[in-house]
C-alpha cells in the first residue's frame, strides 16, 4: 500500500507541474529524453564504459538479429537458441546469460521485459528492424537505471518521427522462404502546430531453416509490429505518446539433437517436436512529458504500461531422451527417430500472461559544474502461469492425441512484485581534464507468490513473499592526460532481484563492481582497453525451461556460492582514406573473461576454480567497410564466440557434452544507390558456411544459422 500512495504522489505532483508557470529554459530534445549515452563520441567520454551502435551501422547492416549486432559489443555474452534471436539470452560481464533476465533491457529508456521485477525472463524481445540505435552502458553510471544493476543496461531506441513529411521502405527477400518489410511515414509540426505522428510496421515471415521428420510443417515464424507515436511541442514542453502492438506464432521447440544427429545434419528436427510452436501477442504504451521549470531545471515524467501474453505450447523431457541417446541407448535413439512407439508424451502449454505498468519521475538540475538527475519510480508488474499439459503418444512416427492433464499447483500459480525506486546521480565536472560520476539508488521490492490447489483457484497449495531493502552506491572518473589520452575508473554495488515467487529467508544477488582503463582518441584513431571485476558474495541462477539452473531446476532461482568474473575489454577503430575515391572503416573488439567459484562450496557440490554457466573465454568481432564515392559500399563482419559451459563446474564434468563449440561467422553486406532516394543491397549471413554447436540448452545440441542470402531494396520519400 505504501508503494501505491507514493504513486498517487507522483501523479499528483505531475500534474501540479502541468500547472505551473512556464519556465524559459530551453526543452530538452526528444531524442535526448530517450536515450541513455547519446552519441558514439558521448559513449568514448563517459566517466565509465559504454557503447553506441548508431543508426548509420544499422541502416548498413540491416539487422533482424539482435544477438548478431550486440556480438559486436566487447563485454557482451550471447547465447544462442534458434537461429534468429526471437528469444535472446544477453549477458554482460557478471551478469550471465539466462534469458537476459540479469541485465536491465529497456525501449526509449523503459524497461521492456515481461515483468522486469516478478520474472524478468526476455520472452518477449521487440523487433530489431524498427530500431534506429543501441546502447550498452555498463560500470557505475548504470546505476541511474535498473534493476538489474550487476553487468550493464541495453537500450534499444527506436525510429525516431521524421523532421519533415518523409517516410521510408526497406523490404527484402531470401533463402527459407523469408520476406521482411520495414516502412513507416511520419513528420514533425505538422501545420506549424508543434504536433508530431508517425506509423511504422515491421512485417517478417519464414519458413525456417530446419527440416522436420515425416512433417510439412514449417519450422519458421511469423511476426507483425506496429508502433504510433504522437507528439506535441510547445514553448518549453514536450509531450510524447507511444503505442506499440505485436504478433508472433513461431513453430519453434525445446528440442534440440543428439550429438551423432547434429554431425549428420544440424538443421534436423524430430518429428515429436512438430507441433511445438509459440503464440504471443504484446501490448505497450506509455507517456512522457517533458517540461523546462527554470534555465536550470527539466522535469520528466513517465507513465507506462505493457501486457505481454504467450502460449508456448512444446514437448517437455525431450532432453532425458538427448541425454539417453547420447549415452548410447539404442531404444531412446529409435524414439526420437520415429521408428519406437512412444506413450505418455507431455506438451505443456506454457500459457503465461505479463503484466509491468509504472509511473516516474525524474528531474535533471543543471548547476555550474554539476549535472545532477534526482528521481523516483513506482512499478508494479505480475506474471500469472496456468500451464495444462496435453498426453500424446507417438505411433508409427505419428502423434496421436490422448487426453489434457490440468495443472497442479506448480503450473498454476501468481507472482507479483512491487517496487519503490530512488536515485540521485550527479555528473561534477571538477575541472576542464577531469569528470566525476556519484551515483546512489535505493531498491525496495515486495514480493509475493500464490500457488493454487485446484483449476477454479479457490483453493490455496502455498503462498511466498519476500522483501528487499538495497542502497546501491557508486562512483567513477575519467580524467584526461593530454594528447588525446584519458584514463578512467569506477565501483559500484550490482543487484538482481529475486523475482516474485522467492522465500522470505531468500537473499537477493548482490556484488561489487570494478572496472578501470585507458582511452586513446585522435582523429580518426580511437582506441580503449578497460578491465573489470565482479566479486559475489552468493553468486544466483534464475531457473527456466530455457535455462535450467546447473543443478538441473527449472523453476525458481539456485545459488551457487562466492564467484568472480574478471576480465579485459579492447576497442579500436579508424578510417583509412585509400585514395581519393575509397575509405576503409575498420572497428574491433575483443573481450578476455575469466567466471569461476571463488570459493569451495560442499552443500552444492562446487570446488573453487569451477568454471561458470554462459561465460566464454575470448570473443573477438571486426568490422571492415570499403566506401567509395560513387554509391557502391561493401561490409564484412567477422565475429568469433569461445565455447560457453552449459552448467557450472563443466571444466571438471561433463566432457566435450558439457559444453557449446567455439565458432566464428562472416557477414557480408554489399549495397548500390540508385539514386539519392533509392538503393539495393545483398546481404549473406554466414558467408562460410560456419555449422556449430552453439547451445546444448534446453534439450541438446543446437545449430547456428546456415549460410543464408537475401537481396533488397530501401526506398526513402
Amino acid at each position: 500500500m505504501r508503494k501505491k500512495h507514493l504513486a498517487l504522489s507522483i501523479m499528483a505532483l505531475t500534474s501540479s507541474l502541468s500547472l505551473s508557470a512556464w519556465g524559459e529554459g530551453d526543452l530538452v530534445a526528444q531524442m535526448e529524453v530517450i536515450k541513455i549515452i547519446g552519441s558514439k563520441v558521448d559513449a568514448r567520454n563517459l566517466a565509465g564504459s559504454g557503447a553506441v551502435i548508431d543508426e548509420k551501422t544499422l541502416a548498413v547492416e540491416k539487422p533482424t538479429d539482435i544477438n548478431q549486432l550486440l556480438k559486436t559489443v566487447p563485454g557482451i555474452y550471447i547465447r544462442e537458441e534458434d537461429g534468429f534471436g526471437l528469444r535472446p539470452n544477453i549477458g554482460i560481464r557478471g551478469a550471465t546469460s539466462e534469458r537476459s533476465s540479469k541485465i536491465t533491457l529497456l525501449e526509449d529508456g523503459i524497461m521492456m521485459a515481461p515483468a522486469p521485477y516478478a520474472d524478468p525472463a526476455a520472452y518477449y524481445f521487440p523487433t530489431t528492424m524498427r530500431m534506429a540505435s543501441v546502447e550498452v552502458l555498463k560500470g557505475a553510471p548504470l546505476l541511474r537505471h535498473g534493476p538489474q544493476t550487476t553487468g550493464g543496461v541495453v537500450n534499444l531506441v527506436s525510429t525516431p518521427i521524421p523532421e519533415d513529411h518523409n517516410g521510408r521502405v526497406v523490404a527484402t527477400i531470401g533463402e527459407y522462404n523469408s520476406r521482411d518489410l520495414h516502412a513507416y511515414y511520419g513528420a514533425k509540426n505538422i501545420g506549424d502546430s508543434g504536433f508530431s505522428a508517425m506509423l511504422e510496421t515491421v512485417q517478417r515471415n519464414t519458413d525456417g531453416f530446419k527440416d522436420i521428420d515425416r512433417s510439412k510443417r514449417s519450422s519458421g515464424f511469423d511476426i507483425a509490429d506496429y508502433v504510433l507515436k504522437l507528439g506535441w511541442e510547445g514553448e518549453g514542453q514536450h509531450l510524447l505518446f507511444k503505442a506499440q502492438y505485436s504478433e508472433e506464432v513461431s513453430d519453434e521447440t525445446y528440442l534440440g539433437l543428439t550429438e551423432a544427429d547434429f554431425k549428420r545434419d544440424p538443421s534436423r528436427r524430430y518429428g515429436m517436436s512438430a507441433i511445438d510452436q509459440m503464440d504471443n501477442s504484446h501490448k505497450g504504451y506509455s507517456l512522457i512529458y517533458s517540461r523546462d521549470l527554470t534555465d536550470a531545471i527539466t522535469a520528466t515524467a513517465t507513465a507506462y504500461y505493457n501486457d505481454f501474453a504467450r502460449n508456448w505450447f512444446k514437448l517437455g523431457g525431450g532432453g532425458a531422451l538427448i541425454s539417453a541417446a547420447n549415452g548410447g541407448d539404442a531404444s531412446a535413439q529409435a524414439k526420437l527417430d520415429g521408428t519406437l512407439d512412444v506413450a505418455g508424451l507431455g506438451y505443456k502449454h506454457n500459457n503465461r500472461a505479463y503484466t509491468s505498468k509504472g509511473l516516474d519521475l525524474n528531474f535533471t538540475i543543471d548547476l555550474d559544474s554539476h549535472s545532477v538527475d534526482l528521481g523516483v519510480r513506482a512499478h508494479e508488474d505480475e506474471v500469472d502461469r496456468f500451464q495444462p499439459v496435453e498426453i500424446y503418444d507417438q505411433v508409427n512416427g505419428s502423434l496421436v492425441f490422448q487426453r489434457v492433464n490440468l495443472p497442479g499447483s506448480g503450473d498454476n500459480r501468481v507472482e507479483q512484485s512491487e517496487a519503490l525506486t530512488f536515485w540521485i546521480t550527479d555528473s561534477w565536472q571538477v575541472s576542464e581534464a577531469l569528470t566525476v560520476n556519484l551515483a546512489l539508488r535505493h531498491e525496495d521490492v515486495d514480493s509475493s507468490g500464490v500457488r493454487y490447489a485446484n483449476v477454479a483457484r479457490s483453493a490455496t497449495a502455498s503462498r511466498s513473499s519476500n522483501n528487499v531493502d538495497e542502497w546501491l552506491p557508486g562512483a567513477s572518473f575519467s580524467y584526461d592526460l593530454g594528447n588525446g589520452w584519458q584514463v578512467l575508473a569506477g565501483v559500484h554495488k550490482g543487484f538482481s532481484p529475486l523475482g516474485g515467487g522467492a522465500q522470505s529467508f531468500e537473499e537477493p544477488e548482490t556484488s561489487i563492481n570494478y572496472e578501470a582503463g585507458l582511452r586513446y582518441q585522435r582523429d580518426d584513431l580511437y582506441g580503449e582497453v578497460i578491465g573489470f571485476y565482479s566479486d559475489f558474495d552468493d553468486k544466483s541462477e534464475n531457473c527456466s525451461n530455457a535455462r535450467p539452473c546447473s543443478n538441473g531446476a527449472t523453476s525458481g532461482s539456485f545459488t551457487t556460492g562466492e564467484a568472480v568474473i574478471e576480465g579485459v575489454e579492447l576497442q579500436l577503430g579508424t578510417v583509412l582514406e585509400l585514395n581519393p575515391i575509397y575509405h576503409l572503416h575498420l572497428d574491433g573488439g575483443y573481450t578476455y573473461t575469466q567466471g569461476e567459484i571463488a570459493k569451495d562450496n560442499p552443500v552444492n557440490g562446487f570446488a573453487k576454480g569451477d568454471l561458470l554457466a554462459d561465460v566464454p573465454e575470448h570473443l573477438w568481432s571486426l568490422r571492415a567497410g570499403l566506401e567509395s564515392n560513387y554509391g557502391w559500399d561493401n561490409y564484412l563482419i567477422a565475429k568469433y564466440t569461445d565455447e560457453l559451459c552449459s552448467a557450472v563446474g563443466c571444466n571438471r564434468s561433463g566432457g566435450s557434452l558439457g559444453h557449446s563449440e567455439d565458432f566464428m561467422v562472416l557477414d557480408l553486406i554489399s549495397r548500390y544507390a540508385l539514386t539519392e532516394a533509392a538503393l539495393v543491397f545483398l546481404k549473406v549471413e554466414n558467408l562460410l558456411d560456419e555449422e556449430a554447436v552453439v547451445s546444448r540448452l534446453p534439450d541438446g545440441a543446437r545449430p547456428n544459422k546456415p549460410r543464408t542470402a537475401t537481396v533488397g531494396i530501401e526506398y526513402t520519400f
